[in-house]
């Protein structure tokens, strides 16, 4: 089994964040309580190959995206409020026209993602937790159009739910519910995770444990390879928390595991990723899963972790700011409270390094400029921004 190795830059992990990373993270790694760790760095701190500048703290911060076209970034908090913020000149304000959610435990809004073609349509997709009947619930996806006269001065217009989870079902766990689009701009793909119900998500009558692939309106996409499920595109899958594609349009993914089996997937048509049926990790009570070398008919990860990294999103580094890792991808931590970096080798990986802040980071995204923009999870999350250190 490959195991991960740590950067020289790596800092020592704080006391608290060593017990996050010990406990299960049913809770305290897939986000279902917000944990306490050690501060991260002051502003203007060197943190690695990183310069470090904080640009505000927000309630439960969860994903950001900027628009195109004019530097605002938009960020999620997971209670139920869309922020945006001008870096250029420290401005803020409140999105109107964002949805109700169904906040708790792991639930609530989720990810904020521009459309492909956005200078023409100026089409917002958010993803957010939704209550049902019977104390059910489920993720959806809406599409509306975004309105600003200034930057604290913007609304979502014709908020429409687009995409619905089925089915909706008890519990507030493993919504997953991340957003991709495909490199030529025709599809959306969406992360659904198993709802903590386990063998729905190798059950392809419904759409728990799987990634599908939509039209950019979220219908099914013609082509999907499950004749059963015309939404399906993979399935087997956990508590997916990151998508992306490569330079050469492949669609990775990293899923939280159970213990100690976090995973990083290349995710192909069709394929089945075995979850719960195997696993590299074993259910929290200590029950074993049988490993993926059990069974050479279910794709097995790229890539995964012994001890939990706890993955809050991922990304595939395109920019020339941090050009010697261009093509490879950076995966935030919750539990380690680190960029974990990771290089792609065909349909292999390896962990290269970590870069730890001492408190959990459920975000990474890159911005326009290449620069890397961080969220820190919980309340008073801070937004950091990262350059190159020299």
């Amino acid at each position: 089994m490959m195991t991960p190795t740590r950067s020289a830059f790596a800092l020592v992990l704080s006391t608290s964040a060593l017990a996050l990373a010990s406990c299960g993270y049913e809770t305290a790694g897939d986000g279902g309580r917000d944990a306490v760790s050690t501060p991260a760095p002051p502003q203007g701190e060197v943190v690695g190959p990183f310069r470090v500048t904080e640009h505000g703290t927000f309630n439960r911060p969860w994903a950001a995206a900027f628009e195109p076209g004019t530097g605002r970034l938009f960020l999620t908090e997971r209670p139920g409020t869309l922020r945006v913020i001008d870096p250029a000149t420290g401005a803020t304000g409140t999105v109107e026209g964002v949805p109700q959610v169904d906040f708790g435990g792991q639930g609530g809004l989720g990810e904020v993602a521009f459309a492909p073609d956005y200078p023409r349509s100026k089409a917002v997709y958010l993803s957010w937790a939704e209550a049902g009947a019977n104390d059910t619930r489920g993720a959806v996806v809406g599409r509306g159009t975004l309105a600003c006269t200034a930057t604290t001065a913007c609304r979502i217009d014709g908020l429409e739910v687009i995409w619905r989870q089925t089915p909706k079902v008890t519990g507030r766990g493993h919504y997953s519910h991340r957003i991709a689009f495909s490199p030529d701009g025709k599809h959306m793909f969406v992360a659904s995770g198993d709802r903590q119900k386990l063998e729905p998500a190798q059950d392809n009558s419904n759409t728990l444990g799987t990634i599908v692939r939509l039209n950019l309106d979220g219908t099914p996409a013609a082509g999907n390879p499950i004749p059963q499920n015309p939404e399906i595109w993979s399935y087997g899958h956990r508590n997916i928390l990151g998508m992306a594609f490569d330079a050469q349009g492949r669609l990775w993914d990293v899923e939280h595991g159970p213990r100690g089996g976090d995973e990083l997937n290349l995710v192909k048509p069709g394929a089945n990723y075995g979850w719960p049926v195997v696993s590299e990790g074993d259910h929290y009570d200590g029950r074993p899963i049988p490993d993926h070398a059990t069974r050479p008919d279910i794709a097995a990860p790229a890539l995964h972790w012994e001890t939990a990294i706890a993955p809050g999103n991922m990304i595939i580094l395109r920019g020339d700011r941090f050009a010697q890792w261009r093509g490879q991808a950076l995966v935030s931590s919750l539990t380690e409270g680190a960029l974990v970096r990771v290089s792609l080798d065909g349909e292999t990986a390896r962990e290269e390094a970590r870069y730890t802040f001492g408190q959990r980071l459920r975000s990474v995204i890159e911005g326009p400029d290449g620069a890397l923009w961080v969220l820190e999870d919980g309340e008073g999350g801070r937004l950091l921004k990262l350059v190159p250190a020299s």
